[in-house]
């Protein structure tokens, strides 16, 4: 492991993305602790003793500017609400969109600008509800001076931190390692790790007294049951299923060409960890919205049963997975596509006839497949809150399988385009040794 860290640095280009995006990882920490101008910091402390709304999970996506009030706190949840609202506009709802979407690169550049218009619009909307929503939570004296005036302007310094949150994660994806929105995600989920220990220490080992022995067991198999999580995640992510392709024998010429076998690895688990933070960012919307005005018959029934700790809630919450993970699987491998394109290649599927057969048998495999993948990513985020709430952690401790889906999801998918680079140098990698 370590000889194959050192390899990293030897490849100028791999150090210099690593480097370029731990820089911009620095900088979205360091952001996270400036706050905006005219907000009362000393309500700062109540926020951070409720963690038992909604604000204690947008918090942990936002590594702890949320509960600054940051520059930041807004995180990058905008960007991916307006990439749900393109992506589903792209499926034949808008035909300029879904004409996009078919265009290759050129089109996904246009469908980008509409995003990052998408991100700025709903960031102005989501700013303006958070500042009032909290000036009025708080008794309208976590607002300075509250006025238009006022308001305006925090929505402008949230909505530029969100908008230079997107154009930090567009700059890794581009210089750096892996997906940006991704790593950022990542970023403020991990860096929230060491309150979340902290708080488990203080809460369950110190001044236990009688119960310190018991306490010492049940944070032992706390630990146990998450090494055991992520060693599932990382089995189902890791998991394939190989379709044989058989290219025809042709003569061109004198040479002759084809008559390999292949084969098509599809995935288990195709869409990543995109359809938990898609999921539960539909989710958390209306929830958070409500919130604002706690009080109201409408709102306290949204929070009591949309939460997704609540029965309701969950049930939601599985439903969104998995539909998420279905559409986000078939957005990314279209088997029509995939089964003229080896039609035209010579290619075809042993005992299956080429053309719409080939592609039906593609779309039956996917979907048992992507059923699997479903259920076990709906699976591992819901058990982690029934074993918290039997375990009696607090509340503010987010020790939830969407966070470690999110976390290993994302270090896996880091460590393939490490991987590769690696490789293509003839250097070894984590997996092939």
């Amino acid at each position: 492991m370590f000889k194959t860290l050192s390899n990293i640095w030897k490849v100028e280009d791999l150090r210099k993305r690593v480097m370029f995006t731990l820089f911009v990882l620095l900088i979205f920490r360091i952001g996270s602790f400036i706050p905006v101008p005219n907000i009362d910091k000393s309500v700062f402390e109540s926020m951070n003793e409720q963690g038992t709304n909604i604000f204690g999970l947008l918090n942990t996506f936002s590594g702890g500017a949320l509960f600054q009030f940051s520059i930041f706190a807004l995180g990058i949840m905008p960007y991916i609400t307006a990439s749900i609202i393109v992506q589903l506009l792209s499926m034949d709802v808008i035909p300029k969109f879904a004409e996009w979407a078919k265009e290759g690169e050129n089109g996904k550049r246009k469908l980008a600008q509409i995003t990052r218009y998408g991100t700025i619009i709903l960031g102005l909307i989501q700013a303006y509800a958070t500042a009032i929503g909290f000036n009025r939570q708080y008794n309208f004296n976590f607002v300075l001076d509250p006025s238009f005036a006022t308001y305006t302007m925090i929505a402008i310094v949230l909505t530029a931190g969100t908008a230079f949150l997107m154009w930090l994660g567009e700059q890794i994806t581009e210089k750096g390692i892996g997906n940006g929105i991704s790593i950022i995600i990542f970023a403020g989920i991990v860096a929230g790790i060491p309150g979340h220990i902290r708080t488990i220490y203080t809460d369950k080992l110190a001044d236990a007294g009688d119960q310190l022995f018991l306490n010492i067991l049940l944070v032992l198999l706390i630990v146990i049951a998450v090494i055991l999580m992520i060693v599932g995640v990382i089995y189902v992510q890791q998991g394939i299923r190989k379709i044989p392709v058989q290219y025809a024998k042709r003569v061109v010429g004198r040479k002759m060409y084809g008559g390999q076998s292949t084969h098509i690895p599809l995935k288990v688990n195709g869409a990543g960890v995109i359809p938990v933070i898609f999921a539960v960012s539909l989710l958390m919307f209306p929830v958070t919205i409500a919130q604002f005005w706690t009080g109201q018959t409408w709102s306290d029934w949204i929070q009591n049963n949309l939460y997704y700790t609540q029965p309701l809630g969950m049930v939601l919450y599985v439903l969104l997975i998995i539909g998420f993970t279905f559409f986000y699987t078939f957005v990314q491998i279209n088997p029509t596509q995939m089964a003229d394109q080896m039609k035209k290649n010579g290619g075809y599927i042993p005992g299956v006839r080429p053309g719409k057969p080939t592609s039906s048998y593609i779309t039956r495999v996917m979907s048992r497949i992507t059923l699997s993948g479903a259920l076990f990513l709906a699976l591992i985020s819901i058990i982690p809150i029934f074993f918290g709430q039997l375990a009696g952690l607090p509340d503010s401790v987010q020790l939830g399988g969407t966070s470690l889906l999110i976390v290993v999801g994302v270090a896996l998918d880091t460590m393939k385009q490490i991987e590769s680079q690696l490789i293509k140098r003839h250097y070894k990698g984590f997996i092939n040794k």
